[in-house]
């Protein structure tokens, strides 16, 4: 169980940290003090400060790998396997359709940064508002090999992504108005699956 909190812990530190430097209030106090000039850095900075980060949590999974939980069997183990491997392609295919570039923050340093005039409702968008969340989350609950540490890792990112994915839809109901909320309704957040309607 102590493996387990210490993990808990850290993993909530980080996301804690990469929702503050995700908000709008900390990314408009910054360009408050640095400038215009800080926009262009800013994603940049922000991805790489999410990789190095997480560098102390993927230490801790190795220094306290904590007690086995399940260990899947063959055949199992490589529809698991396989379940992630497609996890990761979808990963790959929802990155390109966000303008991976800018994802990256490496065209802001080319380019000055401007807001988007539409938000990406094709492609994988077509089914969930979030695909890139979706499919981490398969990615990280399809192992064939579930420790104490892993599954106490995999339930704070979870947590975050829903709180995230949450987040996220209210940033781009500012951002999107009605358009946005129009989208909301007919497309759900993680789960490609349209619940029937209360009315």
């Amino acid at each position: 169980m102590f493996d387990a909190l210490i993990i808990a812990l850290a993993t909530a530190a980080y996301g804690t940290l990469h929702s503050l430097l995700a908000s709008l209030t900390v990314k408009a106090w910054i360009g408050r003090r640095l400038g215009p000039q800080a926009d262009r850095f800013y994603r940049l900075t922000y991805n790489c400060i999410a990789i190095i980060s997480f560098l102390p949590v993927a230490a801790l999974l190795v220094w306290r790998p904590g007690a086995v939980v399940y260990r899947l069997n063959s055949p199992w183990a490589a529809m698991a396997v396989a379940g992630q491997i497609l996890s990761a392609a979808l990963l790959c295919i929802g990155f390109l359709q966000t303008d991976a570039w800018s994802f990256l923050g490496l065209r802001q340093l080319r380019e000055p940064p401007q807001a988007p005039s539409r938000f990406v409702a094709t492609g994988l968008y077509r089914w969930v508002r979030h695909p890139l969340y979706t499919a981490g989350l398969f990615l990280i609950w399809l192992t064939p090999l579930m420790t104490s540490s892993v599954l106490a890792l995999n339930l704070v990112l979870t947590l975050y992504v829903l709180a995230g994915s949450r987040l996220e839809d209210r940033r781009l109901v500012r951002q999107f108005g009605a358009d946005y909320r129009d989208y909301q309704r007919r497309v759900p957040a993680l789960i490609p699956i349209r619940w029937p309607s209360r009315h």
